[in-house]
């Protein structure tokens, strides 16, 4: 019998240390070839959009699909997870904050093995958009790194006043607000783009030596968050995955269009996880992560989130199939 999993269980179970050491493992297993990884599929409709994603992790013996329908206002989000071991449906969850989750992750990974040696001290992280992905994208770089200060820019002022004061408050880390877009990029160690701008808001030319980019808000051909100048300069280029970046990732389809970019250049995080591809080698290096959410990353936290509710008694049992005799089905 299956778990229903509402966004309250989800986001009651599931803590960001857990969310990266589970992706970690999985980037792990994919270089080892034991997850199979579909890009995102969309089905456009005149009123809205419907998005499938799929994968199969065979070290976790789970696979599952994660469905969302964007009609405007709304987005609505859907994961099942399966048994890869006899089919059996193990949980139907929400899974807005699911995704919220993993998209921190990701980058909590990237910075992970991508910012420059822990051992020079602690990061100075600045961050462009101040919504819902930006709180997980904080969450997960002060999880995976020791973050001195953070600088924080949006548009409007009252919005990136609210964030620091709430983000402060929750990380435990100086979060204050930057006066202009250059001043979220200049100097810092880290530097997130968690946005839904259409135009780039971060110029490479504000990039200083040595500072690794998370670039997450866009998974979308007409979107751009950092310019080419960006890209260009950036030395060690790592996406999550490189087949669903060339349908999706405008980030770089711009750029490679101008042929200041070549998908040669490009790794799988996977691969920088799993020591297959090298990723940052010198502390001057500029790296980029180049971040369009994959179906395998809503697989692994989607197991830990099963596990933990399957041992604590959290949802709600969902019968779904009744038991029928082999044989009765046969003379279907």
């Amino acid at each position: 019998m299956a778990l229903y999993l509402t966004e309250g269980d989800v986001g009651a179970l599931l803590t960001m240390p857990e969310a990266i050491a589970a992706l970690e493992a999985a980037f792990r297993r994919q270089a080892g070839g034991e997850v199979v990884n579909q890009p995102r599929r969309r089905l456009h409709l005149p009123n809205g959009t419907y998005h499938t994603m799929i994968a199969a992790d065979l070290g976790l013996q789970a696979f599952g699909i994660k469905a969302y329908a964007s009609f405007p206002p709304k987005t609505r989000f859907l994961l099942l997870l399966y048994s890869a071991r006899n089919g059996d449906l193990l949980a139907i969850m929400e899974a807005d904050k699911l995704g919220q989750m993993r998209t921190g992750a990701a980058s909590g990974v990237a910075t992970k093995w991508l910012a420059r040696d822990p051992n020079d001290g602690p990061l100075r992280v600045g961050i462009y958009g101040t919504g819902w992905q930006a709180e997980t994208q904080l969450e997960a770089v002060c999880a995976a790194r020791a973050v001195s200060e953070i600088v924080a820019y949006s548009r409007a002022a009252e919005n990136r006043a609210r964030f620091c004061k709430t983000m402060t408050e929750r990380l435990g880390v100086p979060v204050r607000p930057a006066e202009t877009s250059e001043a979220a990029c200049r100097g810092l160690d880290v530097v997130i783009t968690a946005t839904s701008a259409r135009e780039p808001v971060l110029r490479g030319e504000w990039l200083s030596p040595g500072t690794h980019l998370n670039i997450v808000g866009s998974n979308l051909l007409m979107k751009r968050e950092v310019d080419d100048e960006a890209v260009r300069r950036a030395d060690v280029i790592v996406v999550d995955s490189i087949e669903q970046s060339k349908l999706e990732s405008g980030d770089l389809l711009a750029p490679f269009e101008r042929r200041l970019f070549r998908w040669e250049q490009a790794s799988e995080l996977a691969d920088v996880v799993g020591g297959r591809r090298a990723g940052r080698t010198r502390p001057e290096q500029i790296t980029l992560f180049k971040s369009n959410g994959v179906a395998l990353e809503d697989m692994a936290v989607a197991c830990v989130v099963y596990e933990k509710a399957a041992a604590l008694g959290v949802g709600q049992p969902f019968p779904m199939w009744q038991e029928t005799d082999p044989a009765a089905e046969g003379q279907a």
